[in-house]
């Protein structure tokens, strides 16, 4: 396997692991909010939304750099590329 070969299978390991601990995260997240309700229902008040929305922030935001803003991803290749473009554009060599 050549250098870049090995590079772009670290980034492809990388962003798999990523992926993967993002859908643990939201499989445990809907586990855990769920037995909350469950819980929250049973004992005739609403509690369990307040957790639910702290811990759905978090989730978004670990949603966000996972499948926005990590290293090859689409929506961060796009902008590497329109920043590659104005620095190109402005070289005078």
């Amino acid at each position: 396997m050549t250098r870049p070969d090995r590079s772009l299978e670290q980034l492809a390991v990388r962003r798999a692991r990523a992926k993967a601990g993002w859908w643990i995260h939201a499989t445990v997240f809907l586990i855990v909010n769920a037995g909350m309700a469950a819980l929250s229902i049973a004992s005739g008040r609403h509690w369990a939304v307040y957790p639910f929305f702290g811990w759905g922030v978090g989730l978004a935001i670990h949603w966000a750099a996972v499948w926005l803003l990590a290293p090859g991803g689409d929506f961060m290749e796009r902008l590497v590329e329109r920043e590659r473009a104005k620095l190109q554009a402005r070289d005078p060599w």
